[in-house]
């Protein structure tokens, strides 16, 4: 990428004492949002530390990035997307230690961030055990005039919104090939029911084409609120609780890594 490329990372309780590898989550941020927001806004920590200690979760560790191109898509040069498959989570399960393969790996976000974990769960099913998609921005045909999108360079064309680079870099192109493809990827989706972007309505239409496709391995719910903080923190719990047992629990791991900085 040739320059650094932030991210907060949570471990669980006993990592640094354990002989253990974990399953890995990757959080994403929203818009203008970086690499603290889950921390900070959505009290991630005492969530999953509570989920954790109150045996509703597996043990994991969460992997939130942060990056100033907030819809993690390839566009512009600015190659979000390849980065973060390419470049971060090999490093991570490198200096980390994660359960290997699919069954290690969970994807989710908020918003944009929500979108982006749509679509990379669509793009590499064979990578993921599991996806949670918060007040996705799964816009279709075209977002709303007061989405961030409408100014955001990667859907921009001579200064100027283009609802074709918008339609290449939706959701719908990648779930296409997503459903000829035999692997599924269990969903999590939801909305707040005053969504000030109309995010039920889009997100009820994800929704819909998953339920058609893997009956069973979706779900969506709407909960009160709008685009907010409140709704996010108050959901991600209900998101972990579904994503965790698609994943595997935490396993031995090679006693060359083990130790309080592997």
């Amino acid at each position: 990428m040739g320059r650094d490329y932030r991210f907060t990372v949570y471990l669980p309780d006993g990592y640094g004492e354990s002989c253990l590898s974990y399953p890995v989550l990757y959080l994403l941020h929203g818009a203008n949002g970086d690499e603290h927001d889950w921390l900070n806004k959505g009290k991630i920590k005492p969530t999953l530390d509570r989920l954790i200690n109150d045996d509703a979760i597996t043990p994991m560790i969460v992997v939130m990035p942060g990056h100033k191109q907030m819809w993690w898509v390839d566009a512009n040069a600015e190659k979000a997307g390849t980065v973060l498959m390419k470049e971060l989570l090999p490093r991570i399960e490198q200096d980390f230690r994660i359960v290997e393969g699919r069954a290690g790996r969970m994807v989710a976000g908020l918003s944009a961030g929500g979108q982006a974990a749509v679509r990379l769960a669509f793009e590499h099913p064979e990578m993921f055990a599991a996806a949670a998609a918060l007040s996705p921005a799964v816009y279709e045909p075209l977002p709303p005039s007061n989405s961030s999108a409408m100014k955001d360079p990667p859907f921009q064309k001579d200064g100027k919104f283009d609802g074709e680079a918008w339609a290449k870099l939706s959701w719908r192109p990648l779930f296409e090939t997503y459903r000829a493809q035999p692997v599924v990827v269990p969903f999590y989706i939801n909305s707040g029911d005053i969504d000030r972007f109309e995010i039920p309505y889009h997100a009820a239409a994800l929704f819909r084409e998953l339920h058609r496709h893997q009956p069973g391995n979706a779900i969506f719910r709407v909960v009160a609120g709008d685009h907010e903080w409140p709704v996010w923190a108050s959901t991600i719990g209900d998101a972990l609780e579904y994503m965790s047992p698609h994943a595997r629990t935490p396993i031995e791991a090679d006693p060359a890594r083990c130790g309080a900085a592997k």
